[in-house]
């Protein structure tokens, strides 16, 4: 669905994003992973349109991104930002419910399905009987649950997370992946910004990694995921093996001895 074409994008004089060419297609689980600051955000806010390219193109479908409308685009395009904050006394619900908008004629009403939408992805996400309760009164974890369940009801065919799961628990860590894995069942892309190497080894299929806003290394898990990559991006010393539990490869660390 996606190609980049020799992408480059600077924060003045700082160049963050360095001549990028990737490919992401539907039904996959793309996770980026990278140090901090390596342009791993900025990609994502690239893709989702809310960042222009200074240099090479962004197509969407075969068309470049440039030309979509908003609307259009939060058609295809549905992202959870690594930062929501609103001090608007909305309700989860109303929040929620803004999924819907792309789908939602000016001046009209959502409709049963809209709201058929909004009632399972809150059920899905855990969120039923917090529908009342106002986003800004939430914690953080449970206000990242409540902008998942809004790119859910957006039903897009493409998912941007932009580590989507960093303020919430295990539990509800592994139930919103879960469900941006059945999407991916379902024919969607998912590219989603992972700080936890595990967890992109668990509900990944494709990895990029990135340092110093170039592609250091893109493909499949078990290509990409090798302890030459990380030692190379990272500078820790990892061990890399499939987990018996899991299925799924493990990164393990040794922490410093004290003397």
């Amino acid at each position: 669905m996606f190609e980049l074409n020799h992408i480059r994008f600077a924060y003045g004089s700082k160049t963050v994003v360095d001549d990028i060419n990737l490919r992401f297609e539907r039904g996959h689980f793309y996770g980026v992973i990278g140090p901090n600051g390596c342009g791993k955000s900025t990609l994502i806010d690239l893709l989702a349109g809310h960042l222009n390219p200074n240099c090479g193109e962004i197509r969407l479908n075969e068309t470049p991104l440039s030309t979509y409308s908003r609307k259009e685009l939060s058609s295809q395009i549905s992202i959870v930002p690594q930062d929501f904050r609103i001090n608007f006394p909305y309700t989860c619900q109303e929040i929620v419910m803004m999924g819907r908008y792309p789908y939602i004629p000016k001046f009209a009403q959502p409709d049963r399905r809209d709201w058929a939408v909004v009632d399972r992805v809150i059920h899905e996400t855990d969120l039923t009987g917090f529908e009342t309760r106002f986003v800004n009164q939430l914690s953080g974890g449970e206000r990242q649950r409540v902008v998942f369940a809004r790119c859910l009801a957006q039903e897009t065919p493409v998912l941007l997370l932009d580590e989507a799961t960093s303020n919430l628990d295990m539990h509800h860590t592994l139930t919103l992946l879960n469900l941006a894995s059945r999407r991916v069942l379902e024919n969607s892309l998912v590219i989603s910004v992972m700080q936890d190497i595990n967890l992109a080894a668990m509900y990944c299929d494709r990895l990029v990694c990135m340092r110093d806003g170039k592609v250091f290394a893109s493909g499949p898990v078990e290509e990409v995921l090798s302890a030459r990559t990380l030692q190379s991006v990272f500078h820790v010393d990892v061990n890399v093996e499939k987990n018996d539990f899991s299925g799924n490869l493990q990164v393990t660390f040794k922490k410093e001895m004290s003397h």
